[in-house]
């Protein structure tokens, strides 16, 4: 199949098992109980091995962005938008992910991550703005 595709590592090949089942979660260190995104067999804060998953909320704030005129992944049209987004739950951890919305990011937006079925092997992590969700949840409704 053509088309860059995730090829999880020693570290990672957990979190893309999670993220399969629709799960968005991040190390918590055993020792210490810090956070941590990207996954990674020591922890930056005590240097212990130990820890263990967490879920936590998909939410985070747009970081930065770039246009891809590459189609990476297939299926997606080109050009698209990658946003990098810091992670509300983990103080420094930042995540990349396509933008799900017809409009640009703007630099410091709530997002909340959805996932993506890419094709029947693949899933992924996706970001739209929290203004987005809200409408279609039907929570800005007016009351009855």
């Amino acid at each position: 199949m053509p088309g860059y595709r995730p090829e999880p590592d020693r570290d990672s090949r957990a979190w893309w098992e999670r993220v399969a089942r629709r799960e968005f979660a991040v190390q918590e260190c055993d020792a210490c109980g810090t956070l941590r995104f990207p996954p990674r067999a020591f922890c930056a804060a005590c240097r212990t091995e130990g820890w263990r998953w967490r879920e936590v909320a998909p939410e985070g704030e747009v970081e930065s962005w770039i246009v891809s005129r590459q189609p990476f992944v297939p299926g997606l049209r080109d050009p698209y938008l990658v946003v990098m987004v810091r992670l509300k739950a983990v103080p420094g951890g930042l995540v990349y992910g396509n933008w799900r919305a017809e409009r640009p990011p703007e630099a410091g937006e709530r997002v909340r991550g959805v996932f993506t079925q890419v094709d029947e092997e693949l899933i992924v992590l996706d970001w739209m703005p929290e203004s987005c969700i809200a409408i279609r949840s039907g929570e800005n409704s007016p009351a009855d």
